[in-house]
């Protein structure tokens, strides 16, 4: 019986040497496909593994970040976040979200991501369901660290995978469709969750389950009483969650698996490539960077990697970026009613606007990047951007001028602003603004390091990574 780590691929397929598979072996493979044939085998690859993972990432954005939009339709006063209540609430998803990455990385190496990437898809949709019927808010909390610890492999896990498939130069436009479908969830989550929660009063269920009245400070004497159904903003969460166990079950079919193992079949007796294309595919990533092949596991190399100094600086860049982008996905509906005076159905409908721009620069960076070989000044440019953005946004009186900052910043990166600051939010503002600057710095700082280390290889000094001829991308 073998395992999932053990190869499809013919050995005789693969050469080894002392210095990685043989460059001239991985020519040859290469060069047994006509261009036409290698566009056409590349395509079938884009349309299978980009656009699957593409829409599964599009429900995991809508149900982690749809509390926003829920709040606006009521969830907030059914809920009754007073304080920092639903600051805690959006808080406590990280916790387990973010510890539980680096693991579920591994478990994805090991079961495989035709199992593994559906089958937690569908588990945090049956989660997002559960949270349409809490009662009080901190039936919220063991739900939102369940949905981050089933969350937590996905993101990692779907980047992981398309870098097993793509060269550098190939893959930051595949990575940039992949994000550009879930950045159309974010704009357009907003409407659906709109059209959703216009079934308030539909339904089924206890009493508390509909809208709540009572006491305002406008009517302070007002009797405490239900609405019937149940509430707009729990349609919100059951038929979003429904909609995420859908898609899970697609992808079950048409996720892929690493390419090693493609040519393998699947549950369904099916087999995506046959031996000649998957070797062609791990030919093309052995010849880029040697790592097409993976390394049997180790746990102390594996933590050994947290002593790499340029992992914590991409990690810095990536919680600074992070920082920034959650925040309009968590807060935006809330500041454009709250803070800008937007009534419920405009609030829930302006976040599309800013998303699509987003989506579009995001996608002209990735393929600039990508045909010109550079990173960092696109990163600096977004760093930038929310420099201009955020300030605009949280610090201007006329609305159109915020609003207007709020597309900078939703492109450069969106912007995480507590609700108890309400209307000024100040601290946010500035927290997020320093996490622009740091994204600046620090892209600076690596840039000066990659590029000594690409000098120093380039007159004869020490290789990069052990690997002859490599150079970083700046």
């Amino acid at each position: 019986m073998t395992t999932h780590d053990e190869k499809v691929l013919d050995a005789g397929q693969l050469e080894k040497t002392s210095s990685g598979i043989s460059d001239r072996r991985n020519n040859a493979i290469i060069d047994e496909f006509s261009p036409e044939e290698k566009k056409k085998l590349i395509r079938r690859i884009d349309k299978r593994l980009v656009l699957t993972l593409g829409f599964m990432y599009c429900v995991s954005l809508m149900d982690r970040t749809n509390t926003g939009v829920a709040v606006v339709a009521g969830m907030g006063v059914d809920l009754v976040f007073i304080g920092s209540r639903y600051s805690i609430m959006v808080l406590v998803f990280f916790l387990t979200y973010v510890f539980l990455q680096p693991p579920a990385t591994v478990v994805l190496r090991k079961v495989g991501p035709r199992i593994f990437l559906p089958l937690i898809v569908i588990l945090w949709g049956l989660t997002t369901i559960g949270i349409g019927f809490v009662k009080v808010w901190t039936d919220l909390i063991p739900l939102r660290l369940l949905l981050g610890v089933f969350e937590a492999g996905f993101f990692p896990g779907c980047a992981y995978l398309l870098s097993c498939w793509y060269p550098r130069y190939e893959l930051q436009r595949r990575n940039a469709v992949f994000y550009l479908i879930g950045s159309m969830s974010s704009a357009f989550s907003g409407i659906l969750a709109y059209g959703f929660s216009e079934l308030a009063g539909k339904g089924a269920g206890a009493d508390w389950m509909g809208y709540h009245f009572g006491p305002t400070e406008a009517n302070p004497t007002a009797p405490k009483y239900f609405g019937p159904g149940l509430s707009g903003w729990r349609w919100i969460f059951i038929l979003q969650g429904a909609l995420t166990v859908i898609v899970g079950m697609v992808g079950w079919y048409f996720i892929v698996d690493f390419p090693e193992l493609a040519a393998k079949k699947s549950f369904f007796g099916a087999n995506f490539l046959n031996e000649r294309e998957a070797a062609f595919i791990v030919a093309r990533i052995e010849k880029d960077r040697h790592d097409a092949i993976p390394e049997t596991f180790a746990v102390g190399k594996y933590l050994k990697h947290a002593l790499d100094l340029k992992v914590w600086g991409f990690a810095t860049l990536f919680m600074c970026s992070t920082t920034i982008s959650y925040a309009i996905a968590y807060f935006l509906p809330i500041i454009l009613n709250e803070g800008m005076g937007f009534n419920r159905a405009a609030s829930q409908c302006l976040i599309a606007p800013p998303y699509v721009l987003a989506a579009i620069v995001m996608f002209a960076f990735a393929w600039y990047g990508d045909k010109w070989h550079m990173r960092s000044p696109f990163i600096l440019a977004n760093g930038v951007l929310a420099l201009i953005g955020l300030p605009l946004m949280g610090f201007v009186d006329n609305v159109g001028a915020r609003y207007f900052g709020v597309f900078l910043a939703t492109t450069a990166a969106n912007a995480n602003i507590p609700t108890q600051d309400s209307p000024e939010y100040v601290p946010g503002i500035t927290a997020c603004m320093v996490a622009a600057a740091v994204i600046v710095i620090v892209t600076l700082l690596l840039d000066i390091k990659f590029s000594r280390a690409n000098k120093r290889a380039a007159a004869g000094g020490k290789a990069i990574e052990g690997l002859e001829g490599f150079r970083y991308t700046l």
